[in-house]
C-alpha cells in the first residue's frame, strides 16, 4: 500500500495555462497537492499562469495537447508515456478533452489510473461530438463540478455513482475577501476604467463570446435607460478577453441603442477582488446553462449583488432574493427590472445580502473545500492520506474551514 511519505507524483493535462475556470483550478489543486506532501506536475502549452505555478511549488512540463485530430492524439499519448515513466507519475487528472484522449491511452499502456473533471458545455449535437465527449466520463473516478453536470453524466453518459463524484468549484475565501481589498487597489482599476466616483457600476466578468449574454446585458441596460426614474449615471464594465470581431458588434448595438458612452471593455483583469469590489453589481447573463459559473460564487464572497440567469448550476449556487437574483435566461426585460431592483437597494439590504451570500460560498464553495475533496479522490485510488495531511497542514483553523464543509467536503 502506497502512502503519502512516498510522495505521490500527480500529472495534471490540460491545453494551456492562460486564463479560465480550468486553469485556476488545475493552479488551485497542484498548490493542495504540494501542500499534502505530493509532487504535482501540470503539462500544458504554458501561459501566463506559469509563473504562479512554480511560486507554488509545482513543476510546468511544456507539452502542446490541445490537437485533436487522432494522429496528434496518438502522438501526444506517446509523449505522455514518456513523461510519466520519467517523473514515476501515480496518477493522472485531465480536465480537457484532446489532452484527456492521450492522457487515457497513455495511463492504459501505463497502467496508471486517470480521474476526469467534466468542466464544459459540451454539447452533443453533431455526428461523433457523444463519443469525443465521454473521454471525460471516462475516468477511473469522475468528477462533476455542480449537480447539473452530475446529471448529465449520469443520464447521457451512464456513469454509476461508483466513479462519479460531486465536487463543486470553490472561491479563495481569504483571496475573495472584502477586508483584504485596500481602497488603493480600487481606485486603480477606477482610474484606469475611467469610472466617474458617483456612478453606478455594473459589472459583467466573462470572456466576450456570444453564450456569455454581454448582448443581452445591453439590451436591458438600453430598456433602462429608456426607464423613467432610472439614474443615467452607470457604466458597464465588460471583464474579459475579446475578439475584434465581437468587440466591434457589440459596441455597434450599444451605439445604436445610445449607451456606447456608459461601456467599458476592461479586457483581462488580473485583480478581479479589487474589480468586483468597485462593482455595485455583477450580473452574469449566460444564454447556454453554465457547468458551474466560479465568478458567481467569487462574487458572493466578496459579498456583492450578483444577478444570473436562472438555468444550469447558477440554480444551485445562488438562492433568489437572498444570497442574489436570478432571471428567466434570454428575457432582457426581465433582466433590466432586476438591475433596477438592486440598484435601488438600501445600504441595509445590501449589508444583509452580503452576510448570506459571503456565509453560502463559505458553507458549500470554497476552494479549501474543492482541495480537499479532490485529494479524497486521489486518496481513493492510491491508498494514501494526502486529504488529511492538507487537511491538518493548511486547513485546521482556517476561516475558510468548518465542519459543514468538510463533511460536505468528504
Amino acid at each position: 500500500m502506497q502512502t503519502v511519505t512516498d510522495r505521490p507524483v500527480i500529472l495534471q493535462v490540460l491545453p494551456a495555462l492562460e486564463s479560465g475556470g480550468i486553469e485556476h483550478g488545475t493552479l488551485e489543486m497542484a498548490q493542495a497537492i504540494v501542500q499534502a506532501g505530493g509532487t504535482a506536475l501540470v503539462a500544458s502549452a504554458g501561459g501566463r499562469l506559469v509563473p504562479r505555478l512554480k511560486y507554488i511549488g509545482a513543476t510546468p512540463i511544456a507539452l502542446e495537447l490541445g490537437a485533436k485530430n487522432p494522429f496528434s492524439i496518438m502522438r501526444n499519448a506517446s509523449r505522455l508515456r514518456h513523461v510519466m515513466a520519467e517523473h514515476g507519475v501515480n496518477l493522472v487528472h485531465a480536465r480537457s478533452r484532446a489532452p484527456a484522449w492521450a492522457a487515457s491511452l497513455a495511463c492504459r499502456r501505463a497502467g496508471v489510473p486517470l480521474v476526469t473533471t467534466w468542466h464544459g458545455v459540451h454539447a452533443a449535437n453533431l455526428p461523433g461530438k457523444k463519443r469525443y465527449n465521454s473521454v471525460l466520463a471516462s475516468g477511473a473516478r469522475v468528477i462533476a463540478i455542480s449537480q447539473y453536470i452530475a446529471t448529465r453524466l449520469r443520464d447521457e453518459y451512464k456513469v454509476g455513482d461508483d466513479r462519479l463524484r460531486l465536487i463543486p468549484r470553490g472561491a479563495d475565501m481569504l483571496r475573495f475577501d472584502p477586508h483584504n481589498v485596500r481602497g488603493n487597489r480600487v481606485q486603480k482599476l477606477m482610474g484606469l476604467w475611467q469610472i466617474p466616483d458617483d456612478a453606478t457600476v455594473i459589472m459583467l466578468p466573462a470572456r466576450v463570446t456570444g453564450w456569455k449574454g454581454h448582448a443581452v446585458l445591453i439590451e436591458a441596460l438600453a430598456h433602462l435607460a429608456r426607464t423613467e426614474g432610472f439614474s443615467q449615471d452607470w457604466v458597464c464594465i465588460f471583464v474579459g478577453e475579446a475578439n475584434a470581431k465581437e468587440g466591434r458588434a457589440l459596441v455597434a448595438q450599444a451605439e445604436r441603442s445610445g449607451i456606447a458612452a456608459n461601456l467599458r471593455f476592461a479586457g483581462h483583469c488580473a485583480d478581479m477582488p479589487a474589480a468586483m469590489m468597485l462593482a455595485d453589481m455583477i450580473v452574469v447573463p449566460s444564454r447556454r446553462p453554465e457547468p458551474f459559473g466560479r465568478v458567481v460564487v467569487e462574487a458572493q464572497a466578496m459579498g456583492r449583488p450578483v444577478i444570473v440567469a436562472a438555468h444550469g448550476a447558477a440554480l444551485e449556487t445562488v438562492e433568489n432574493g437572498v444570497t442574489g437574483f436570478a432571471f428567466p435566461p434570454d428575457d432582457a426585460q426581465a433582466l433590466a427590472a432586476c438591475i433596477h431592483h438592486v440598484a435601488g437597494l438600501s445600504a441595509q439590504e445590501r449589508a444583509e445580502l452580503a452576510v448570506h451570500a459571503r456565509e453560502n460560498v463559505l458553507l458549500h464553495y470554497s476552494t479549501g473545500a474543492m482541495q480537499y475533496a479532490t485529494l479524497c479522490v486521489y486518496d481513493e485510488l492510491l491508498h494514501t492520506r494526502l486529504a488529511d495531511t492538507f487537511y491538518h497542514a493548511t486547513m485546521m483553523g482556517s476561516p475558510e474551514w468548518d465542519e459543514g464543509a468538510l463533511t460536505e467536503a468528504g
